[in-house]
C-alpha cells in the first residue's frame, strides 16, 4: 500500500473559504451562532422557513408592536406571543424588568430561548401545559400562520383562554369580518410591514384603546 500523501486530494485554500463561509452561515441560519456579539434575539437570528408560513416583521413593526405590549400589560405585566415570534424577539431585545414574556411557537427551533418557550399546535389550541393557567395574560399578541376562519377560530381559542381581556391580532385584511366574529376585535390604523413584501394586505386589530390607532 502506498501511503504517499501526494496521492490525497487536496482542497484549494479558495474552497476551503468558501466551505467554511457555508458553514459559518447554515449556523446563523439555524440561530445558533455564538460569535461574540451575536444577538440570538434579533429578527432573522433564525431564518424564516416558508414552509411554516413564517414571515417576519420589520424591525420598525416589531418594535412598534412589542411597545404597544409593553404599555398595555402595564407594570409587571405578563405578555403572551402566539405565533408572533418577532415581536417575542424583540420584546427580549428590550430587556425589560417590568414585564414577562412567553412564545408559543410550532416551529422547535424557538426552543433555543429556553423555559419562555411552549410548543403550539393551533389545531390543538387548548393543548397547553399545566403551568399555563387560564387567563393569566395581561395581553396576547398573536398572528395565526395561516389567512383561514379554521385558523383563526382555532388559534381565537388559544387567545380568549390566555388573555386578562386585550387582544392584539395581526392578520390579513381580508380576516376582518372572521377576527370581529371570533375575538370582537376593531382594526386598527397602524399598518404592519413585513421585511419582505406579501401579496396579501396586513392589518392589526384590536379589542381596547390602543396606541395603534394614533398613526395616519
Amino acid at each position: 500500500m502506498d501511503d504517499d500523501d501526494d496521492d490525497i486530494p487536496q482542497l484549494s485554500s479558495h474552497t476551503l473559504a468558501a466551505l467554511q463561509e457555508f458553514y459559518l452561515e447554515q449556523q446563523q441560519r439555524e440561530g445558533m451562532k455564538t460569535s461574540q456579539g451575536f444577538n440570538q434575539y434579533s429578527i432573522g437570528s433564525i431564518e424564516e422557513d416558508w414552509q411554516l408560513s413564517q414571515f417576519w416583521y420589520s424591525d420598525e413593526t416589531a418594535s412598534c408592536l412589542a411597545n404597544e405590549a409593553v404599555v398595555a400589560a402595564g407594570k409587571g405585566g405578563r405578555i403572551a406571543c402566539v405565533s408572533a415570534p418577532s415581536v417575542y424577539q424583540k420584546l427580549k431585545e428590550q430587556d425589560g424588568k417590568d414585564f414577562s414574556v412567553c412564545i408559543l411557537e410550532y416551529d422547535r427551533r424557538f426552543s433555543v430561548y429556553g423555559e419562555e418557550f411552549i410548543f403550539y399546535d393551533y389545531n390543538h389550541p387548548l393543548n397547553l401545559p399545566e403551568n399555563l393557567l387560564p387567563h393569566s395574560f395581561d395581553i396576547v399578541i398573536a398572528d395565526p400562520p395561516y389567512l383561514s376562519e379554521e385558523c383563526l377560530q382555532k388559534t381565537a381559542e388559544t387567545i380568549k383562554y390566555l388573555t386578562k381581556g386585550k387582544i392584539l391580532l395581526c392578520t390579513g385584511a381580508i380576516m376582518e369580518e372572521p377576527a370581529a366574529k371570533h375575538l370582537g376585535v376593531k382594526i386598527c390604523k397602524f399598518i404592519p410591514k413585513h421585511s419582505r413584501n406579501l401579496a396579501n394586505e396586513f392589518r392589526c386589530y384590536v379589542n381596547y384603546a390602543s396606541g395603534l390607532d394614533r398613526f395616519s
